[in-house]
């Protein structure tokens, strides 16, 4: 049955081009290296060194910045403990009105009560400013590194001036150290988000970013196993140079250093643009188009690829226009606030009201995004 299912999903005439065959790219001729599927595999034990790496850097390098930049772990206000509305809280954080009133009834409490002592229960679980720095300060590492490196390899290529080129003789072509290395890198580090969602900064788009990761390993995996290395590390590169603007943003923001935080929105909002909705669609979603389908042809992958490339295109036009309204904001009326996900939520209408005094500009009713996760390769 196994060997069935595995026969049925590797099949060449699905994979690859009718030229090619498993065989062929299993054995590469003197001198050359084509990707073999078990390779990537290698990525598994990585995704863990990173993991590992990533709690050792946010703990020697990320937590002595944040002390520098006096950014404060903090402590939240404690919910007063209570057995039942704690199991209510365990299945339910947010309790409809309904439900409101049988609390009332059952405790005897003021359903005002009740919504205060949800909201600071809810405040428990939030992060700190710190924990969000030293998050957002790895990601801005790692996006930094691996866009150096894949410049520094890229730069030299041929078929990134000539995308042309990325097709030659498709598939059958020398896979270089720098290709593997850069695979292995992106999908070390999107397995090790997935290990570390679950123990991140827990957002309202959890699920939407747990499919998106998967979805990520799924398509490099997969560009690896048929020898899309080229158009590849492309496409890779492409999506993390705006990564490394928004992240020090982010850093930026939790500093308390508005104006550069604007201006690196801003900065953000430019490369976005250049990046996913120039490049990446009249250079790459049309070398994938046009130039394959002139050089090698179509084939039943191709039109999975191609499809997946034009539905991530479409959410880049969704999203630009969702960071532009950020950025016109930042621009015109000299703010980029917090992150509606995550922050912490007032735990009375009292320190609402307080804060709203210190703070007169930010009393605006609708409050602007920019934490939010754009890894969206």
């Amino acid at each position: 049955m196994t060997s069935s299912f595995l026969a049925w999903f590797w099949s060449e005439s699905f994979w690859l081009p009718e030229n090619a065959s498993w065989a062929q790219l299993e054995h590469p001729p003197p001198g050359v290296e084509y990707p073999r599927v078990g390779e990537i595999l290698y990525a598994l034990p990585l995704a863990v060194v990173v993991f590992v790496l990533r709690l050792l850097f946010e703990r020697l390098v990320a937590k002595p910045c944040a002390h520098i930049l006096q950014i404060q772990a903090g402590v939240h206000r404690q919910a007063q403990p209570n057995a039942v509305l704690e199991r209510v809280y365990q299945s339910k954080t947010s309790p409809e009105a309904k439900q409101l009133d049988g609390l009332s009834k059952q405790l005897d409490w003021d359903v005002r009560k009740i919504q205060r002592w949800f909201r600071v229960r809810r405040n428990q679980d939030k992060p700190s400013l710190q924990t969000k720095f030293c998050e957002s300060m790895w990601r801005l590492t790692f996006y930094l590194g691996i866009f150096t490196y894949a410049v520094h390899h890229l730069w030299v290529s041929p078929w990134t001036w000539n995308t042309r080129l990325c097709w030659d003789n498709y598939p059958f072509q020398h896979q270089s150290p720098q290709q593997f290395n850069h695979y292995v890198a992106e999908l070390a580090f999107y397995w090790s988000l997935m290990f570390s969602q679950f123990t991140d900064i827990k957002r309202k788009d959890f699920f939407i970013m747990l499919v998106h990761h998967l979805a990520t390993i799924v398509l490099i995996t997969f560009s690896y196993a048929n020898n899309m290395l080229r158009v590849g590390t492309l496409v890779m590169c492409v999506h993390d140079a705006s990564d490394i603007f928004l992240e020090a943003a982010k850093l930026a923001n939790y500093a308390k250093y508005q104006r550069l935080c604007d201006g690196l929105f801003v900065v953000f909002s430019i490369s976005f643009f250049i990046a996913r909705l120039v490049i990446f669609p009249f250079w790459l979603i049309h070398s994938v188009l046009i130039e394959s389908w002139e050089i090698s042809g179509p084939y039943q992958s191709w039109w999975l690829f191609s499809g997946l490339l034009l539905v991530l295109q479409t959410l880049h036009i969704i999203w630009f226009y969702l960071i532009a309204r950020i950025a016109i904001k930042a621009i015109f009326k000299g703010k980029v606030e917090k992150d509606d996900r995550s922050d912490i939520e007032s735990s009375s209408d009292d320190d609402i009201h307080s804060n709203n005094s210190k703070h007169p500009s930010k009393t605006s009713g609708t409050t602007t995004n920019i934490n939010g996760e754009n890894h969206d390769h």
